[in-house]
């Protein structure tokens, strides 16, 4: 266990979250971290739809899996994001509404403030993200290449709560599984600091916009019949994985609660 401590604190004192991020306004946390970005609620969204092009923000995995209808799909973790949007910037007026996964999720914040920071004007976040969307407006949204969106056809609160643990569990389970088990860590550029994950030495980095290698370790994993261990950003993106980690009928399989927010969170605790 001392062993387990200093490995966590070796990753911690790597990685840490800025405090700021704890911070909540109305229950939108991005908010107070970005305050010159203008926010899109569903609301309005859905009342200016026609009107409005909608970006979303996501890796082209999790827009493939789910979207909002007439939505392109630039990641902000591209290199050319800027000049993506600059190039749609010049073929229309109309106001640019990012987007990403939920209220945690700061993709749609970075987007529209690294437009802004570029001369790219009228642009907005839609900040409360694709979960909510799809509830709400279920006839604007895609799953799967179908639409309207079935909501029976989500996969359940229950289905993803049965395969996650607490991000304390998650790293006791890491740690005593070894080579039993499959740690990946599934953020992308934008969102892991420094290129570090929390679980340096038995980790996989594999970002969701590589989408081939994702499903190639899930196999491999399968194959070797080891447990996959997978993390996140907040614990929004392993949501839409779950449907292929489904359809691949892989079973053994966890994600922490939270992701590497909770695992942050989590170690303060222990801590304090």
């Amino acid at each position: 266990m001392t062993q387990l401590y200093f490995l966590l604190g070796l990753s911690l004192g790597i990685f840490a979250f800025a405090s700021s991020a704890q911070a909540n306004t109305d229950g939108f946390p991005g908010r107070a971290e970005f305050p010159q970005v203008k926010n899109y609620t569903k609301e309005d969204l859905n009342k200016d739809f026609n009107q409005v092009l909608i970006v979303d923000t996501r890796s082209n995995y999790e827009f493939e899996t789910i979207h909002i209808n007439t939505a392109i799909n630039i990641p902000v973790s591209r290199k050319d994001f800027v000049a993506k949007v600059r190039e749609i910037r010049k073929t229309t007026n109309k106001t640019i509404v990012f987007y990403c996964n939920g209220r945690t999720c700061y993709k749609s914040y970075k987007a529209a403030k690294a437009a802004m920071d570029n001369g790219i004007e009228n642009v907005f976040a839609y900040d409360a993200g694709m979960f909510e969307w799809a509830k709400a407006y279920p006839d604007k949204s895609t799953l799967l290449g179908h639409s309207p969106l079935n909501p029976a056809n989500l996969l359940s609160k229950a289905t993803l709560k049965a395969h996650t643990l607490s991000p304390k569990a998650f790293t006791e389970m890491v740690y005593s599984m070894g080579d039993k088990a499959m740690v990946i860590d599934i953020r992308d550029t934008t969102q892991r600091a420094n290129g570090v994950g929390y679980f340096i030495g038995f980790e996989r980095w594999i970002s969701l916009n590589q989408k081939e290698q994702v499903i190639k370790r899930m196999r491999q994993a399968a194959k070797a019949k080891k447990t996959l261990l997978i993390y996140d950003a907040v614990g929004k993106q392993v949501r839409w994985l779950q449907y292929t980690l489904e359809k691949e009928k892989i079973k053994d399989y966890y994600f922490m609660a939270k992701g590497a927010m909770g695992f942050y969170n989590d170690i303060i605790n222990i801590k304090h």
